[in-house]
Formats: structure tokens, sequence, C-alpha cells
């Protein structure tokens, strides 16, 4: 049984995969946040307290300040003993190898998570190692930015370059759109987590392809492989993540051709004891990386392997954090393809000139019951509903199991269209979302 540091989380699946992951192979934690408040509204009132906090010990701490987090953890390790440190949440995984480098722990170099964690970093580390990606510009201000998109061209998408869940990127087809993008930029200067932003703009071509994402677990040096996913996107002219199915719904050519280029991303980064999700655009040139992501896949991705293989990388990413070489073969399960599918609020179905409140969701009932069904997640009655701009507008999500191919997505998504959300106009009382 080993012990570990949790350093923050995220509050949506991964926060409940990764406990999970800890307790089933008889490990503990200790969590260590800066507001442990964020995860007590996180918990509905009749699910119990979220599992991030059934931990051997919770600590507060100030984890947006390195400078006092360290010491302090170190402190903690000479007397807990701890054996690894995981997270999460895309902006404390500097933190956590920062701090598994500083109490002699297994972890990945910081300065490659800090490049990955970074867009305009991954950028520059990939160029460099010859690894295809978009045309780019890193822009220090919105001058900059206009000069920079008329040697680009249009249409290009604009990026923060420390943000995720797809907050603030955006595709602009002209000048005007892509100052307008500039200004929400600079309008958001703080992450949902307290820490100072970059204001830095990455400017990318527009890449045109299906999306996909390589799941990969590096351990030892050796990058492996666990498979490809592909991802729908609808919301233009934002970026949202509407669904995913494992295995990717694409040849066999294509899906090598991905999976070669996912690799060679994470080692010109010097990524190692990680798991990745490496998401790429499949162009007619060949595949184009958008971003590394060091950690497991969010959006119900690594369940979906779960079930169509049977491995499980929130446990790899506890295992490369202990130093340990996980467990990667495949086992069958009787599940050929898994897939999900998201519900945003439908625009024209919301109040006009107002937030809305989410009143009910017709069709559920016949949508449970389907015993294609694996998960059937939706939001309560109350939550303030408003036109969905990144991935963390979700109102529940379906996921579905084919046990004879590849229909895992066609089933997921036309139960979805079944699912009927209703609105009323939002009130002062109304419930505030609380943010991932």
């Amino acid at each position: 049984m080993a012990h570990l540091l949790v350093l923050e989380s995220w509050v949506g699946s991964m926060s409940r995969l990764l406990p999970a992951a800890l307790r089933q192979d008889g490990h503990e934690f200790t969590f260590v946040t800066r507001d442990l408040h964020h995860y007590l509204r996180a918990a509905p009132a009749d699910e119990g307290p979220h599992p991030l906090l059934t931990a051997r010990n919770i600590v507060t701490a100030d984890t947006n300040d390195l400078d006092s987090l360290l010491p302090r953890m170190e402190a903690l390790h000479a007397v807990l003993r701890f054996d690894g440190v995981v997270s999460s949440c895309d902006y404390y995984l500097p933190a956590v190898a920062r701090t598994a480098r500083r109490l002699g722990l297994p972890g990945p170099a910081p300065e490659a998570v800090e490049a990955a964690c970074r867009k305009d970093l991954t950028r520059r580390a990939l160029a460099a190692a010859d690894v295809p990606g978009p045309r780019h510009a890193r822009c220090d201000g919105p001058g900059e930015a206009v000069a920079a998109a008329r040697e680009l061209g249009y249409p290009l998408v604009v990026k923060p370059v420390d943000l995720c869940a797809g907050m603030l990127v955006r595709a602009v087809r002209d000048e005007r759109e892509l100052e307008r993008a500039c200004q929400d930029l600079a309008d958001f200067p703080v992450n949902a987590r307290g820490q100072e932003r970059d204001p830095a703009v990455l400017l990318e071509e527009l890449l045109q392809g299906p999306e996909v994402s390589v799941e990969t677990v590096t351990s030892g040096g050796t990058t492996h492989v666990v498979g490809v996913t592909d991802k729908s996107i609808g919301g233009a002219p934002a970026f949202i993540e509407t669904g995913h199915m494992y295995p990717a719904g694409i040849d066999e050519t294509a899906a090598a051709a991905a999976a070669v280029t996912a690799r060679r991303a994470v080692e010109a980064l010097g990524l190692d004891h990680v798991v990745c999700h490496t998401e790429l655009k499949l162009t007619p040139e060949g595949p184009r990386v958008i971003e590394v992501n060091p950690r497991p896949a969010g959006n119900r991705i690594t369940e979906l392997v779960r079930h169509v293989t049977g491995v499980d990388l929130a446990a790899a990413c506890v295992d490369v954090a202990l130093g340990r070489a996980p467990a990667l073969t495949p086992r069958p399960t009787g599940v050929r393809s898994a897939a999900v599918s998201f519900l945003l609020p439908d625009p024209d179905a919301l109040p006009p000139g107002t937030d809305g409140v989410l009143a009910g969701i017709d069709g559920v009932d016949a949508v449970r019951d389907r015993p294609e069904v694996l998960e059937l997640t939706l939001a309560a009655p109350g939550r303030t509903v408003r036109p969905a701009t990144s991935n963390n507008a979700y109102l529940g999500h379906v996921m579905t199991a084919d046990t004879h191919g590849p229909g895992a997505r066609a089933a997921a998504e036309r139960l979805l269209a079944a699912l009927r959300p209703r609105y009323t106009a939002a009130t002062a009382t109304a419930t505030v979302t609380v943010p991932a």
C-alpha cells in the first residue's frame, strides 16, 4: 500500500476516477487544496461527500504559491511519508512535478510539464523537433496579433496560452473578430483557480479534417500507445467537444499515423512518468498536433477506453506517479465500441435577453432504460444556463456501448436527441454553477 499526495483536482469525472483508482489498489492519499469549499460545493447533497474528501488527511495550503507550497510539502513529507504526487487538474500539474522533484519522488521533469501546459511553449518544442502542427504566432498584444494575422492569413484560431476546456478558443474570419477575441482574453486576467494568466495570445491556422486524440502512457522512457479516440466538435465559432468514441471510427492507416505523431510529440516535450492525452487534426497533409495534455483524458474518455479494453488510465496515472510499470495489456470486455455524447444548452430555447434556469429534462426515463446505455448523468433543475462557449457548459451526457461493432456513437447521438431540456427565466436566487 502506498501513500500519495494529491494536489488539487478538477471536480468533474476524473476527480472521482482518481480516488477510486487509489482505493481499488489499496492506496491512501492526503489531499491538499487552497479552497476546500470548492469541493464541498461540487458534491450533490444526496451523494454524500466528494470522494476527494475521504482522504486520510485534508490539508489547506496555498497551492498557487510554489515558494510557500514546496517547503510546506517537504515538511509534510517528513511526517507523512509520501510515495508519489498526482493531480487531475491542468492548472496544478506543474506544481505536482515541482513537488515530486523537491521530495525526490518519481515524476516527469517540471520543465517538460510546464511546456506541455503552455500552448505557446508546446508549439516551440514541437517545431524544434519537426513534429507537424499548424502555422502559428505568439502575440503579446492586439497590435502584434493583427500584424501576425495578416501574415498567416484568415481564417485563424485564437487561443489563450494557459486555459483549459476550450475556454476562449475561437475561430476568427477577419480583423474585427480577431480584435474582439483578443479583448475577451484581456477581460479574463485570472483563471478559475485564482491564478493570474499570461496575457499572450496564440494565433494558429484553422486546420481542416477530423479531430482525434491519442491516449498514451510513458514509463521508463518508453511511450505506449493505448489507442485513438475520435471527437465531434460544435458550438462554432467556439470549439466545444460534443462527443467521443473509442476506438476512433477511422481507418487503420490514419490511426497508425496519429499514434506515431502523438508519440513523437510526447518525446519532443521530454515527458516521462506520465499519462498523456494528445489531440490532433487529421488533415489532408497528415496528422497535425493541436495540443499535448500531460494527464489522463477528461470528458469520460478514460471510461470509454476502460469499457472497451479493460485498461484503466486513472490507475496507470497512479502507477507512473509511484514509479511502477502500469498494466496496459488489453483484455476482452465484450464491448467493441463505447461513446459519449454531451448535452448542451440550445440557445434558441433559452429565454431571450437573459440567462435561463434549467427547469427539467424530458425524455429521461426512455433513455435510461435502454440496454446500450452505460451512463446517463444530467444536471439537476435549478442550474443557471447560458449559451455554451466552452466544455464547461454541459448539462449532462449519455454513454453507450456496442458489443458488435463501431455503432456506439450513433446510439449515443440518437439517445441524446431524445433528451429535451426545459428552461425558465433566471432570477436573483438562481443557482450558480460551480466551475470545474
